[in-house]
């Protein structure tokens, strides 16, 4: 069976982690950039283990230097993401990687992948809703400038405010005053944590930052204390269970614990992190599941319905997810 065509909701996705090899090596000719080192000998991204995919990644990010690349970016990503089902997606976008942190600068951007949205929408029938993100490694002081660029725009396309990037640098406190200013901007909340940190950092996430959703968290499960806690007070986890294989987070799909976190009653979700630097789709990340554990369209219904309730979106948007979604939930 295939599940390339069921309807699906994904909301842990990063608009420049999304770009083809294929775009950004075009690119990169075309402004004469020589980023060839990123690359395999079968076209692929290239590295080898965390380290190396940050640095790639940020490589890859050189040739998109302005908002007629983001627009073209985000007309790629939501064709391919369509493809694969996803009728909903919320990525995650960097103000340092489209202005530099500078608000003028990200509005320009955000225009072009905005309207690059609006037309996928139409022509497509995705919904795309961005989630400003800071990058943990570039410290509190460049997360505060993402943070200001979100409250300038947040809106019905910018909705959320998060962090990524090298999860063990520093704590999550550090950067509570930028996640203090998206709150009081009415935005709402996710940060990378427990994919390298351990459950502590889990639990310093959603005690410190007030984030009411956790990517990956799939070191949860070594505290029970923790996974109460959380199924207490729903958080919900984006696990994207390609990426913590590809990168060596869990030994294998046989490893990885997103079964025994649902059976502990946490709300999870499926999601594809960085597609194409993990040879992964959303049809691979269904089918896989479903070969490793069993899961079949009830189970994906299931996670389809926890990722369209705690999608980061109004209530008329959501009650558009739901409709396409159908006899699928």
């Amino acid at each position: 069976m295939t599940y390339k065509s069921m309807p699906k909701v994904e909301i842990h996705h990063h608009i420049e982690g999304a770009a083809p090899p294929k775009f950004i090596a075009g690119l990169a000719l075309e402004k004469g950039i020589d980023i060839s080192k990123i690359f395999d000998a079968d076209g692929g991204y290239a590295y080898d283990g965390f380290g190396e995919f940050l640095a790639t990644y940020e490589a890859a990010c050189t040739p998109l230097t302005g908002p007629q690349e983001f627009y073209r970016l985000t007309q790629a990503i939501l064709a391919e993401a369509a493809e694969h089902g996803v009728v909903y997606l919320e990525t995650f976008i960097s103000p340092d990687f489209c202005g530099g942190g500078d608000v003028a600068a990200w509005r320009d951007y955000l225009a072009a992948i905005e309207q690059a949205a609006a037309e996928a929408e139409h022509d497509a029938g995705i919904t795309l809703r961005g989630i400003v993100t800071a990058v943990r490694h570039f410290d509190p002081d460049q997360a505060n400038l993402a943070a200001k660029c979100a409250t300038e725009t947040a809106g019905d396309f910018i909705t959320g405010f998060g962090m990524g990037g090298a999860e063990t640098h520093l704590r999550p406190a550090d950067f509570a005053y930028a996640f203090d200013m998206a709150r009081e901007a009415g935005l709402q909340l996710t940060c990378h944590a427990g994919e390298w940190g351990g459950a502590a950092m889990v639990a310093e996430t959603i005690r410190d930052l007030g984030v009411t959703r956790i990517g990956h968290g799939i070191h949860v499960m070594q505290d029970p204390n923790l996974v109460a806690e959380a199924v207490e007070k729903g958080i919900v986890f984006e696990v994207c269970p390609g990426s913590n294989v590809s990168l060596g987070a869990v030994t294998g799909w046989n490893a990885h614990p997103i079964a025994k976190m649902r059976d502990a009653g946490l709300k999870v979700t499926v999601s594809t992190d960085d597609p194409p630097f993990f040879h992964t789709d959303m049809t691979r990340e269904f089918t896989l599941l479903n070969r490793t554990f069993d899961w079949d369209v009830v189970d994906f219904s299931a996670l389809n319905k926890t990722a369209m309730e705690a999608a980061f979106c109004d209530d008329a948007t959501r009650a558009k997810i739901a409709e396409k979604l159908g006899d699928a939930q």
